[in-house]
């Protein structure tokens, strides 16, 4: 069963996301917040696989309730899924730098929000690939010169494996990719994650571009 915190402060907006996560067998949602500081105790509370957490709200955002859960220690497997009305938004890539594990759009097919779910509790790859990339390009490109210097400690294959992980393959992507099994490619993906001390495939990401091992493709 995956646990889910719902937090949003639009009371409809979270109504709207239990009924349809809670009509599927394998997904439980196990408490809602209506802020930030909420969603960080409720998080210690119940300890969900996924939190889908709104960017803007009172008391505290949702940036900074994502930095909270990923600092503390006893959260090291909850999942934060950022929540937002717009596709490219300045707040998201912050938040993946606080933390999250990816993030949606509001207004995403239930289809693909119920496989988002999924995704996030296994901690597999990210969601939404195509426009985090787009979104991590974008602010990425406004930062000073990258330094690859910091990727030094990885093998010549674990940074190949960073790059694909960067641009949005799966595991099992990877494997067929580079021509490897499943197994191997999640074991490279791991020991890059803990070697650059990423907390998930998100910041791996993050780092990926930030380090210059993957440059942001044009816009068309």
């Amino acid at each position: 069963m995956i646990r889910v915190l719902l937090v949003d402060d639009q009371a409809l907006i979270r109504a709207g996301f239990r009924a349809l996560l809670e009509a599927e067998e394998d997904i439980e949602v196990v408490a809602e917040a209506a802020d930030g500081e909420q969603a960080v105790a409720l998080a210690v509370e119940h300890r969900p696989d996924v939190a889908l957490v709104d960017v803007q709200m009172p008391v505290m955002d949702g940036i900074e309730a994502t930095r909270r859960i990923a600092a503390d220690e006893r959260l090291s497997d909850v999942h934060v899924v950022i929540l937002t009305n717009y596709g490219l938004d300045a707040y998201v890539f912050e938040a993946l730098r606080a933390g999250a594990g990816g993030f949606m759009v509001k207004d995403t097919e239930p289809a693909d929000l119920l496989q988002g779910v999924r995704v996030a509790a296994r901690g597999d790859a990210l969601l939404s690939p195509s426009i985090t990339r787009r979104l991590i390009g974008e602010f990425v490109a406004r930062r000073p010169q990258p330094d690859a210097g910091g990727l030094d400690v990885l093998t010549n294959r674990e940074r190949e494996v960073t790059a694909l992980v960067a641009r949005g393959m799966s595991n099992d992507e990877i494997a067929a990719h580079m021509v490897i099994s499943p197994t191997t490619a999640k074991t490279h993906v791991s020991r890059s994650m803990t070697k650059l001390g990423a907390r998930d495939r998100a910041q791996l990401v993050v780092l990926a571009y930030e380090s210059g091992l993957v440059t942001p493709r044009p816009r068309r």
